[in-house]
């Protein structure tokens, strides 16, 4: 058996999200990814849309180990789910659950205590990307936040936003950052590769640029031109590339 056909589901209920959650892992050995879906997208988006298969010579060349989880944060969004304050708080937990639940998980599935992950995404799945490696540098080392959604104060229908939001914004509570945090993070890396082209908006990834650059945070912004789509199709040709230069 392949190792990209060694799939797995868990479920379990989350005391934080209050819901079941489901996360799915690809692959036997090699560094754990937690690849975020797009928008309200499941744990089995990426492979519906070919990520995996994308993804296949560098699961079954045991250099990754792919994990992704249901975008419980994205589906508030999408479905308008309860008052504004409701989808932050829902944000903020989503967060919460990635760090205490899932990532006790992989590194239970690992057999590793200690090892870090890589985080990716597109669109608002970049945005998650960015920010559980700015607010969680312990935890996670790299992020390729491809597409990046990283304003999402528009999807929320908000006239107020209160402390659940901005904890959970990197564009918002990087620049409050210091102390051992702050330092932890200035070893971290978040690339942040764009088309131009359809759907797409670059400038939210160097709006993102910024405010880690002004923090001493490394990081990349890279444009694949005009020719390039906010779609699938670019994500694809994205993420083996970058993974397979940041797994040697």
């Amino acid at each position: 058996m392949k190792p990209t056909e060694n799939k797995t589901k868990a479920k379990w209920f989350s005391q934080r999200l209050h819901r079941e959650v489901t996360m799915a892992r690809w692959g036997s050995f090699g560094q754990p990814v937690l690849l975020f879906p797009t928008a309200g997208g499941d744990c089995e988006e990426i492979e519906r849309f070919l990520m995996i298969k994308a993804l296949a010579p560098l699961i079954d060349g045991g250099k990754i180990k792919v994990y992704s989880c249901d975008s419980v944060a994205g589906q508030a969004m999408v479905t308008q789910e309860g008052s504004p304050g409701h989808r932050q708080w829902v944000l903020n937990q989503f967060h919460q659950y990635i760090r205490h639940e899932l990532v006790p998980a992989v590194r239970k599935d690992c057999g590793v205590d200690n090892i870090e992950l890589f985080s990716a995404g597109a669109s608002i799945g970049a945005f998650h990307a960015a920010a559980v490696v700015c607010r969680f540098p312990d935890v996670f080392s790299k992020a390729i936040a491809m597409s990046g959604t990283f304003d999402i104060r528009r999807f929320m229908s908000a006239d107020q936003f209160g402390d659940d939001f901005w904890v959970s914004s990197p564009l918002h509570f990087v620049p409050t950052l210091s102390g051992p945090h702050l330092e932890k993070l200035r070893s971290r890396y978040v690339l942040m590769p764009s088309g131009e082209g359809k759907a797409e908006d670059i400038n939210e990834s160097w709006a993102m640029a910024r405010v880690l650059g002004k923090a001493g945070i490394p990081n990349r912004v890279d444009s694949w031109g005009k020719e390039t789509p906010h779609d699938w199709m670019t994500w694809r040709d994205m993420l083996p590339r970058y993974l397979s230069q940041l797994v040697g």
